[in-house]
């Protein structure tokens, strides 16, 4: 008997569907597929892949709002934000569409031969290993550039969303893509293993927790296959001496609370120099009390619920244990809905090294402020962690921040602005926060076989010629 996999509604706590896991035999059908429509699909004009990108885009758009409502009903996004994150899908095909013809042309390399360049071609079907968070920009962004490359792509997706992975599915099959070309496993974590380990997966890709990627990477190890990890962040917030501390906290606010918190990019160490950290601390805290927690369909709802209702739990330890550390939490209790997965916005000053609020991954609407002495206090601070994704650093002399960046331990650095991502930059972290890319030329160029061919002249025998590897 295979498991079944349910979708809770976060607002109200309520089942919204349950679906039944695949069998063992529905699987091995899929894989084959896969593999069926991978030695077709590679074989296709790259400008008719492109154009299938493009018929995504157009559907995307169409369904936005049928898509935004089974986002926020899945896992309790605000609408507003969840019709936003349709939007970038389509966006995102549509960058893919335009750019993958010059990403993935031939590079010419001028050697001694008679010709020599590089080639970019696909690997196969790549299996990703999808999160809840932003169930279908996580998706889309490996999508888009890994089937335009020429590869199939083959989703698992996180339990709590599977009506979001069926309806990516048909998304790609209504565009018109051939049978195999994208396909939803409706299976269990623990299926993951032998799903990388099947010889007709040529690689993995997983945006997910640390636990989850050191998991995936060790499959992934013992296969030899290509993996991408996008995993967890505690992303430093760092405020200068000389930055505008109403302006940043203004930020602040919205970098941590973006998706209610549960985002690997969201600003989470609130790291500040001690001339302007009272004046930031206070504006942050009174930021953050002002927020109004809700109905996440509701337009002046600014926080919605946790996905689920373990992570509120996780969120009290976290908190609780920080503050029996010696943080000081300066944001009261306040009333909640009485339904659904909701914490109140939560400001712990006084955060120190040692204490979880510092240590880990804090993923939901708590902000933790650090008081730096002076700016390489601030740096030092911001690279004691284990995870490396993204960072911040807020000043009147940007000048100066673009030196400080090169200091940090972060896949991404923004100046004067929060960590976002962008089809047209490269994604991705550093240490514990994972390796590889997405977006850019980077990502679509990470599944694919970096193909070297050398044409020697034919005038010239081969015999007598050293090689040396």
């Amino acid at each position: 008997m295979s498991a079944s996999l349910t979708s809770i509604d976060p607002t109200t706590g309520a089942t919204i569907a349950t679906y039944q896991a695949l069998r063992l035999d529905e699987i091995e059908q899929r894989l084959t597929r896969a593999a069926d429509a991978y030695t077709r699909w590679h074989r296709v004009a790259l400008e008719t892949r492109t154009r299938l990108l493009a018929r995504v885009a157009d559907l995307l758009d169409a369904r936005r709002e049928t898509y935004a409502r089974l986002i926020t009903d899945e896992m309790g996004k605000l609408l507003t934000d969840a019709r936003a994150e349709v939007e970038k899908c389509a966006a995102g095909c549509r960058y893919y569409a335009q750019h993958a013809p010059h990403m993935l042309a031939a590079e010419p390399i001028a050697t001694e031969a008679a010709k020599s360049y590089v080639t970019f071609d696909p690997l196969g079907p790549v299996l990703a290993v999808m999160p809840w968070n932003f169930p279908f920009w996580q998706v889309f962004r490996f999508a888009a550039p890994t089937i335009a490359a020429g590869n199939v792509a083959l989703l698992k997706h996180a339990a709590n969303v599977s009506g979001a992975a069926l309806a990516i599915e048909s998304v790609w099959r209504d565009a018109g893509a051939p049978e195999g070309v994208f396909q939803t496993l409706l299976v269990a974590a623990d299926a993951v293993a032998a799903l990388i380990a099947d010889e007709r997966v040529r690689a993995v890709t997983l945006t997910g927790s640390e636990r989850a990627g050191t998991s995936v990477a060790e499959a992934a190890g013992r296969a030899c296959k290509k993996c991408v990890l996008e995993l967890g962040g505690s992303d430093p917030f760092i405020v200068l001496a000389d930055a505008d501390p109403a302006r940043a906290a203004r930020a602040a606010v919205k970098a941590r609370v973006v998706n209610s918190g549960q985002s690997c990019i969201a600003a989470k160490r609130f790291i500040v120099v001690g001339e302007v950290a009272d004046a930031f601390t206070r504006a942050l805290a009174d930021g953050m009390r002002a927020l109004i927690v809700g109905d996440p369909r509701r337009p002046e709802t600014d926080v919605g619920p946790l996905a689920r209702a373990d992570l509120g739990d996780e969120l009290m330890r976290q908190v609780d244990a920080s503050i029996a550390a010696g943080a000081r939490q300066l944001t009261a209790a306040r009333t909640l809905p009485d339904t659904g997965f909701f914490y109140a916005p939560t400001v712990l000053a006084e955060v120190r090294p040692g204490m979880p609020a510092f240590d880990e991954e804090v993923f939901g609407p708590v902000a933790a402020v650090v008081i730096a002495a002076d700016e390489t206090d601030a740096i030092a601070l911001a690279n004691r962690s284990r995870y490396g994704l993204g960072a911040s650093i807020w000043t009147r002399e940007p000048a100066r921040a673009e030196a400080l960046a090169r200091e940090l331990d972060a896949g991404m650095v923004f100046v004067n602005d929060i960590v976002r991502s962008d089809p047209r930059l490269p994604f991705g972290g550093v240490k514990r926060s994972g390796y590889g890319r997405e977006l850019s030329h980077y990502g679509i160029r990470e599944f694919v076989n970096v193909r070297t061919i050398v044409v020697g002249h034919t005038e010239v025998a081969a015999e007598g010629r050293a090689t040396v590897e």
